[in-house]
């Protein structure tokens, strides 16, 4: 199980990889702000497709997801006033108030949960995926704007963005029944597919361009103790709280615990919310999680 783990997330940091050694060889020939909307407004809706069209949503398998979004919300109450105190820079302030609530739930937490728990995890792990979409799209896409747009203007960027209309479109078909033909999966598949590498890379990208001397050591400690100690925290009191299959419970702690997703990196690109600072956290929760994935099965055994 502890191989399965290490060559999940080996398999992802490959393509991180990639992106690195790309823009180190080509340097200015490759447009970092070309993937990011081609990434955002056009890949990530097959993703959204492909995801949620894989299997029925079952109303007996909503009460899981249903927790995630309730953990989610009780750290972001947490986190409002706790980065306005800490942080006096907008755009700081909004990566530390959102960045720690957006793990990387699909492309690491997905193939991880299978590794840990089977396929029967499948189902819990598509849907709070889904949740996530959500809160990416949504309060995400408002922290990630309020660093450089007005209230109104980074509600707005919430419904211009093509995802979350095609996530409503999809859950619709999903209700009333339709199911893809071969050759529409295969379609959105290489969309879902393309997006997720894609994202990667791009990750990759932008980790060329950081320099130590611009790290900053304060947000990085926030955001990475935000991850690992609070929200885990947070979880295990609800958790406790409530009577839960004890796998379902592993799935929803190891959802809350993955490293923050790419996903972060796109949005701070998308609004110029300091996009090399964030995706200093994302590589630095990405690292640490290395190690905290090595005793994932001890921990999970507590809950």
């Amino acid at each position: 199980m502890t191989l399965q783990t290490l060559l999940s997330l080996l398999g992802i940091y490959l393509f991180i990889a990639i992106g690195f050694i790309a823009k180190w060889s080509f340097k200015e020939k490759i447009d970092d702000r070309t993937i990011t909307l081609l990434s955002v407004y056009f890949l990530q809706i097959f993703l959204t497709f492909w995801g949620l069209l894989k299997r029925p949503i079952e109303p007996q398998l909503l009460f899981a997801p249903s927790l995630y979004l309730a953990i989610t919300l009780i750290s972001l109450l947490l986190m409002i006033p706790l980065s306005r105190l800490l942080f006096s820079d907008t755009k700081e302030r909004s990566i530390a108030t959102i960045a720690a609530l957006i793990g990387n739930t699909g492309n690491l937490g997905i193939p991880l949960g299978i590794a840990l728990f089977g396929e029967e995890s499948v189902p819990y792990l598509t849907l709070i995926n889904l949740v996530n979409v959500f809160v990416v799209y949504t309060i995400g896409v408002f922290y990630y704007s309020r660093g450089e747009f007005s209230i109104r203007q980074s509600l707005l960027n919430i419904i211009k963005l093509p995802v979350l209309w095609a996530a409503m479109v999809a859950i619709v078909l999903n209700l009333v029944g339709y199911v893809p033909s071969i050759a529409v999966d295969k379609t959105l598949m290489m969309g879902a597919y393309a997006s997720m590498t894609m994202q990667l890379v791009l990750f990759g990208i932008y980790l060329y361009g950081i320099k130590l001397t611009e790290i900053n050591l304060r947000l990085t400690v926030w955001v990475s103790a935000t991850k690992f100690i609070l929200i885990p925290l947070i979880a295990l009191v609800v958790l406790r709280m409530v009577e839960m299959n004890p796998m379902v419970k592993g799935i929803l702690f190891l959802e809350l615990i993955v490293p923050l997703a790419v996903a972060n990196v796109n949005l701070a690109s998308l609004y110029n919310c300091s996009p090399r600072s964030v995706t200093v956290q994302v590589f630095v929760t990405s690292v640490l999680f290395l190690g905290i994935a090595l005793v994932l099965p001890m921990l999970l055994r507590i809950l």
